[in-house]
């Protein structure tokens, strides 16, 4: 086997061991995207494309919804900012919300997920914005 078929199959292992050990919020999540819930898309959850572990990837839509914790640090913003740039560049369109917005905000969570599911022609993508999908409190 060469080297990248290795690397290949690391990286499914890990994205296995990543859906056996969801956080809660994920699960949360998860457990309204999952079964063709919303606009009958098909998502996937710790789904690999490229290097990447994505966490959660409609393909069919060319979405993915990304959950980021809080405090982030410079490092981890521009590592997300290449991530984001190569996920684009395979063509998918990227949102991030905070996982406090999960656990507080489920609906609007919702509801923006099947805006960008509906949309043909998702925004511009939110690289050079900050990267972070941040709906307004009064739009929740």
């Amino acid at each position: 086997q060469g080297e990248g078929v290795a690397n290949s199959q690391n990286l499914r292992n890990k994205a296995r061991n990543l859906r056996r050990q969801q956080t809660d919020v994920e699960t949360k999540l998860w457990m309204r995207l999952r079964d063709r819930q919303l606009c009958r898309a098909k998502f996937r959850r710790q789904h690999t494309i490229g290097p990447y572990i994505v966490d959660f990837c409609c393909p069919d839509r060319g979405l993915i919804v990304e959950l980021d914790g809080g405090g982030q640090h410079a490092e981890k913003a521009s590592a997300d900012r290449v991530r984001t740039d190569f996920l684009e560049a395979d063509g998918y369109h990227v949102v991030r919300f905070w996982n406090h917005q999960v656990l507080d905000r489920m609906e609007a969570i919702l509801e923006e997920i099947v805006r960008l599911l509906s949309d043909p022609h998702p925004s511009l993508s939110l690289k050079g914005r900050g990267l972070k999908k941040v709906i307004p409190s009064e739009k929740l």
